[in-house]
């Protein structure tokens, strides 16, 4: 269905500009935006993708990933169709470059998410798959309906938002995972169509200007982003400007969309990246999308205590005690926890929404 708009104004010769998100699209009557969900009709902005869904499915909360925002958790996971970034290595392209309407095969609305995530007892919805930001009026919806029942909302994001839009957007938001897809602008422009600063503002913003629980995820490329020097960068960048308590993942790419002729991260790639970041300070760095017990896994910054036991999205030992601190000296561990209720697993679970 359509929804209007919030963010847009209207430009002298008569087009609509989006005010969403930094591709600045002008558009006239009848077009769509480089995200394809948001077109112009009857002279003003709508989201054509609201409340219509690519698919439900209830996730383990690391698979956003999010490793301290109430481990073992289980999430009702969505997203719709469309994107505003173009990124060559997309791994759910299928969905964000859709232009097709069957695509959105599931409708529901917020308070039917909300009444089914509490239903299975998921912890909270999260708003992934695609960016939510191109369809922030519904995830903002979504996520308001979700606390009327005492559930979180988790936006699993590449922060390419402005600043206009991104106060509001992420007012209702608890968690985020923002996608660090690299850290040079050549890689944002030649690979994503995007660029670099405005996700280093979205960052920042989160961390030191609002209590969005805040990690960071970026996809190592081989040959494209695993450079010494931008692996020193980012981590520099990282513990100088967020702090060194915002988790950082690392993960590993698997060729898909229009990279299939690049090779699979190696493991030593990932342990390599986790182990230039701790040199900086970081106390929590994870790798992905493999089996890795020693990087996927939370020791204690304080005494190296193993505290939560992880194989890919499987917990194993759980040792924080309810006030977040390591039960054998005492450091406070940084994130989101709450009394631990086992581990959700491995397991994905597709739901449909009546």
């Amino acid at each position: 269905m359509n929804h209007p708009g919030q963010w847009w104004h209207r430009l002298d010769d008569g087009r609509i500009a989006c005010d969403l998100c930094p591709r600045d699209c002008k558009l006239r009557e009848g077009q769509r935006g480089a995200c394809f969900v948001r077109q112009v009709e009857d002279g003003q902005m709508w989201l054509t993708s609201y409340g219509r869904s690519s698919g439900f499915c209830i996730d383990p909360i690391e698979k956003k990933p999010l490793n301290h925002f109430y481990p073992g958790s289980s999430v009702l996971s969505f997203g719709t169709a469309g994107c505003n970034l173009a990124c060559k290595f997309c791994q759910n392209w299928d969905i964000s470059k859709s232009r097709e309407v069957d695509t959105l095969s599931g409708a529901a609305t917020p308070e039917q998410l909300a009444a089914t995530a509490e239903a299975y007892g998921c912890r909270s919805i999260a708003f992934t798959y695609n960016d939510p930001v191109i369809f922030a009026e519904y995830a903002m919806d979504c996520a308001e309906a979700a606390h009327a029942r005492g559930l979180k909302a988790v936006a699993v994001t590449a922060g390419y938002i402005t600043e206009q839009a991104r106060e509001a957007f992420f007012a209702p938001m608890d968690a985020a995972n923002v996608d660090l897809k690299a850290f040079t602008d050549e890689f944002y422009y030649r690979l994503c169509g995007a660029h670099l600063q405005p996700v280093l503002n979205t960052l920042e913003y989160l961390v030191h200007h609002t209590d969005v629980w805040t990690e960071i995820t970026t996809l190592l490329i081989p040959g494209k982003n695993d450079s010494e020097a931008e692996l020193h960068a980012e981590c520099e960048w990282i513990a100088q400007h967020l702090g060194l308590d915002v988790p950082l993942h690392f993960s590993a790419f698997h060729p898909d969309h229009k990279m299939t002729d690049v090779e699979h991260t190696p493991a030593s790639t990932l342990s390599r990246a986790r182990q230039i970041a701790l040199q900086y300070g970081l106390r929590y760095v994870y790798t992905g999308n493999v089996h890795d017990s020693l990087g996927g896994s939370t020791f204690c910054p304080g005494c190296d205590t193993l505290l939560i036991e992880r194989d890919w999205y499987q917990l194993g030992k759980y040792r924080i005690d309810e006030q977040a601190r390591c039960p054998e000296c005492g450091q406070p561990i940084a994130g989101r926890f709450g009394a631990y209720q086992g581990s959700w697993g491995r397991r994905r679970m597709p739901v449909a929404i009546a």
